[in-house]
């Protein structure tokens, strides 16, 4: 009856279900008042079933659907159930609970609506669950899920916390940059300036300028004062890419910045503090270029405090899918355009590809195929010919299994190169054991090595 507070009685063994279950469900009568609540309702909105009971169902929820958008409502109007709607309630502390919702109309036996049900799920899990994933897998504009790179995003926290000096190193397009970015994003001069120089951009005449300023009159052409990088970074972060094609006069005055905190523009008769955060990078070995002579010990020394190294894509190919997908939402917003992503076969020859030039270049095939790409995937057709040059007899396009195999045969062929045909040096750089190596091989038809890259010398020790 509409508008009669009511009670509706389940069999014993329903109401023993619904007990049981780990999901909220209540009934509602005509008028949307609760007329029956479970225990899990009751643990989910910490409210007891006494006082849910005979209340409005949008007095007890407080959700976010009990508007415009109620899951009931709708379910009412059309007939039709709804499935696994997300949205949210207010629980008896005043907590944001995420919830999934599914609904369906209740009939008497004679076919006459006589309310509603509606069971939820609490989702707090899952929804933590995911941020703690979104965490793993990004910080900044670094985006991956690789072993490789899980001690790089461990370190940022708390170098983005602290003052020190940072050595970035990896090769070309690897992200350095980005992860100096990542560094400042999250350090608490955030909202400070983010300054990038680029010191193999320019000959050291014009970096001098760049880095420290210069005064009226330091030299003809100098009309008026103009203020260095160090000056524009305040107290914000000053970032010297490839600080190994700084010049050895340069470096000694860099040197002096870090260890004192002053820096003189060009033509200037005092010094000017300089209260930048430092992060420097480089695709060089300067340890090597040390020994050489061909950078200062000292200003070595005095920027490897940390130093975080940046794996090459070709150590991280399980980051390809993932960075491939980014890249496509990514020129889909920017270009307007709805590609849903990468043909299989196109998959296969992005995992067969080295990527010499790392995250940058596959950014850019991506890019590429989008111009050349009419349609919703991007195909074998749409990439460059260095990718579609080679082509194992594995790769063909096919499944997911197909691309499995052929990045499996190019990882172990490529780890044997890299490592003289070693077997058991392969199998560390791939993070497997080598008799787990041996296995693949063997099941993807690959042939054992006649040598096993070790000199008897070697092999005795």
């Amino acid at each position: 009856m509409i508008g009669k507070k009511k009670d509706y009685a389940f069999s014993d063994l329903t109401g023993s279900i619904l007990e049981s279950i780990s999901d909220g469900v209540f009934t509602v009568d005509p008028d949307w008042r609760v007329t029956s609540f479970n225990r899990a309702a009751e643990q989910i909105t910490g409210i007891p079933r006494k006082e849910a009971l005979g209340r409005l169902c949008s007095e007890v929820f407080k959700s976010s659907m009990c508007e415009a958008e109620c899951a009931l409502q709708r379910t009412k109007k059309s007939g039709k159930p709804v499935i696994n709607k997300s949205g949210y309630i207010i629980d008896a502390n005043g907590d944001r609970i995420p919830i999934s919702v599914s609904t369906a109309v209740l009939y008497d036996e004679g076919g006459r609506i006589i309310g509603g049900a509606e069971t939820f799920r609490d989702l707090s899990e899952i929804v933590a669950l995911r941020k703690e994933l979104q965490v793993r897998l990004r910080v900044g504009d670094l985006i991956s899920h690789s072993h490789a790179m899980q001690p790089v995003f461990e370190m940022v926290p708390s170098l983005a916390a602290s003052l020190t000096t940072v050595l970035i190193q990896g090769e070309t397009g690897t992200g350095k940059e980005l992860l100096a970015r990542a560094i400042h994003g999250m350090s608490p001069h955030a909202l400070k300036p983010f300054v990038a120089v680029n010191c193999g951009a320019l000959p050291d005449t014009l970096l001098e300028s760049e880095l420290f300023g210069y005064k009226k009159g330091a030299f003809t052409g100098a009309a008026r004062d103009k203020p260095g990088r160090f000056a524009l970074a305040g107290d914000g972060t000053l970032f010297l890419d490839e600080i190994g094609e700084m010049s050895q006069a340069l470096q000694v005055r860099l040197l002096r910045v870090l260890q004192e905190h002053t820096f003189e523009p060009l033509g200037a008769t005092r010094s000017e503090k300089s209260k930048a955060r430092i992060l420097v990078a480089t695709n060089r070995d300067l340890a090597a270029m040390v020994k050489r002579g061909e950078f200062r010990q000292d200003l070595y020394y005095r920027i490897n405090v940390i130093a975080l190294e940046l794996p090459p894509l070709r150590r991280r190919k399980e980051d390809i899918p993932l960075l491939a997908e980014h890249f496509v939402e990514r020129f889909n917003h920017l270009q307007k355009k709805n590609v849903t992503g990468f043909t299989p076969g196109a998959y296969s020859l992005l995992m067969a590809h080295d990527w010499p030039g790392n995250v940058r270049e596959l950014e850019n095939v991506v890019e590429r195929a989008f111009v050349l790409c009419p349609g919703k995937w991007i195909g074998s057709e749409h990439l460059p010919g260095e990718l579609t040059g080679f082509r194992s007899r594995a790769i063909e396009p096919g499944g997911i299994e197909s691309v499995k195999r052929a990045a499996e045969e190019h990882s172990i062929l490529a780890a044997l190169k890299r490592n003289n045909l070693n077997r058991a040096a392969a199998a560390r750089e791939l993070g497997i054991h080598k008799t787990t190596l041996y296995r693949k091989m063997k099941t993807l038809g690959l042939p054992l090595p006649e040598q096993n890259g070790r000199s008897s010398k070697t092999a005795g020790k």
